[in-house]
């Protein structure tokens, strides 16, 4: 072999040694080879055995299928099936070379060169050269070696890749075991284990629905337009596992507690169809997911009474500065509104003096329950302390915070609370509420919050009661 082809090998080791990204992999040897002899084109396809498909290295992985002509699509896909047991596929045919260089020389237009590990072929080299291109049997040799060298580069790449993946997989599955350990509030959970799913299978993207009244329900992310996610959810069957759109590109997988249907995981995309990898993956993410969300259920259940206000049902101060932090994380990271608002029972001394304190657990009963049905379910009320009350709103803006504050004003000024005094006969009575409403400030913390939603409702006091301020 003579010093030219020597020093193009030795150029294409240096290349191949770099810590390059797959564009300038291909980029750089695409110019080496333009120092070497004239070509039109260059370039490396990887044969995916999940989906069938060639993907295009230096294209970030992607499809050959959904961006090439079918001509030219045609010609690649032909040449990968001729390549096996060839060393080349010449001009569109197969080529093997002989056993010695000789003196003879080919007019070439193509060129295509396996990649193989174990003897295996799993992808191929398209060279495409200039018009009225010849080329000799030692330069053939030369591309066989150049072949090989890659090959070798891609092995190691593609088995890094695999090893990172399956790391970011057990990693994802300790994360979701790990939330019960902090978390037991669905809200809180769901969107986490969402999140981290997205992340993983990056190519689709995720959809969490829970069961609730037999419907499910989409708890994360916000919304969901595409009809053929509630189909897939309207086939799930206990007895039949996940379930695939016919082009593999929508997976629904429950989530199951005591062998019934609880929820959902769905994966979509509209370009990549689910490869077998993807799918083992996310019934194990799922099943590891339902267990956690069981494990909170569960969980949540038995601390219930520890997190109420047994008077009122709603949430305790305790639990309420818990989930006040929540919120406030998930705000800062997905940079989403949150506003709150403090409530206080006005004259509410003067009802337990005229009427009793049993009259007074009343009209904290009734208000409680008035809050709760004015709210969403994704609001948290809470009893903040003696007639205090203390409500968290998730995704809402100061201007929407209005509306709901009013119609919760009206709402306890126009209820008749029924109270005995006693007698065993009834007696209504009306009370006021008076509100200070604030938006979170991504810069403040929670008590800063509150504390300028507390100013806004001593104002409220402070200027006649019975009416709603804002920070």
């Amino acid at each position: 072999m003579d010093t030219k082809n020597l020093n193009f090998l030795a150029k294409t080791a240096d290349i191949l040694i770099k810590e390059l990204d797959s564009s300038e992999l291909v980029r750089e040897l695409n110019l080496l080879l333009q120092e070497y002899i004239e070509l039109r084109n260059f370039e490396i396809f990887v044969f995916d055995p999940n989906t069938s498909t060639l993907r295009n290295y230096a294209q970030n992985w992607c499809i050959i299928d959904e961006v090439m002509e079918e001509a030219v699509k045609t010609a690649i896909y032909n040449a990968y099936d001729e390549i096996h047991g060839n060393d080349f596929v010449i001009n569109g045919k197969a080529f093997k070379l002989p056993q010695t260089i000789g003196e003879i020389s080919l007019k070439i237009d193509s060129i295509y060169m396996p990649i193989v590990k174990n003897g295996m072929v799993f992808g191929i080299i398209e060279i495409e050269f200039d018009e009225n291109t010849s080329v000799d049997m030692e330069f053939l040799f030369l591309m066989k070696i150049f072949g090989a060298q890659i090959s070798l580069k891609l092995q190691n790449i593609v088995l890094n890749e695999q090893s990172q993946i399956n790391v970011e997989f057990h990693d994802s599955m300790k994360n979701i075991a790990k939330l019960i350990e902090t978390q037991y509030e669905l809200n809180y959970i769901v969107p986490l284990i969402g999140e981290m799913l997205d992340r993983f299978i990056s190519d689709h993207l995720i959809y969490v629905f829970l069961k609730r009244e037999g419907e499910f329900n989409l708890v994360w992310p916000k919304a969901c337009n595409d009809e053929r996610v509630f189909e897939a959810l309207k086939q799930l069957d206990k007895d039949y596992g996940y379930i695939l759109t016919y082009d593999d590109k929508i997976g629904a997988f429950p989530l199951y507690s005591e062998d019934e249907i609880t929820g959902c995981i769905v994966a979509r995309s509209m370009i990549e169809k689910l490869s077998k990898r993807d799918i083992d993956y996310l019934e194990q993410l799922t099943r590891q997911a339902a267990a956690t969300i069981n494990r909170a259920n569960t969980y949540s259940t038995i601390l219930q009474y520890a997190t109420l206000d047994a008077l009122t049902n709603l949430n305790n101060r305790r639990q309420f500065e818990t989930r006040l932090g929540q919120e406030i994380s998930i705000a800062k990271r997905q940079n989403n509104p949150l506003c709150a608002m403090m409530i206080d029972i006005d004259f509410f001394k003067g009802v337990n003096d005229k009427y009793g304190h049993a009259a007074g657990d009343e009209v904290l009963r009734t208000v409680a329950g008035i809050i709760k049905q004015a709210l969403r379910e994704s609001d948290i009320p809470a009893r903040y302390g003696g007639e205090e009350f203390a409500v968290l709103l998730p995704f809402t803006k100061i201007e929407e915070a209005k509306v709901v504050g009013e119609r919760l004003r009206k709402a306890v000024e126009q209820a008749a609370i029924v109270i005995y005094q006693d007698t065993p006969e009834e007696k209504n009575i009306n009370v006021t509420i008076s509100m200070g409403l604030a938006q979170f400030d991504n810069n403040e913390t929670g008590e800063a919050l509150f504390e300028r939603a507390d100013k806004a409702l001593y104002e409220s006091k402070a200027n006649g009661r019975n009416q709603v301020r804002t920070a």
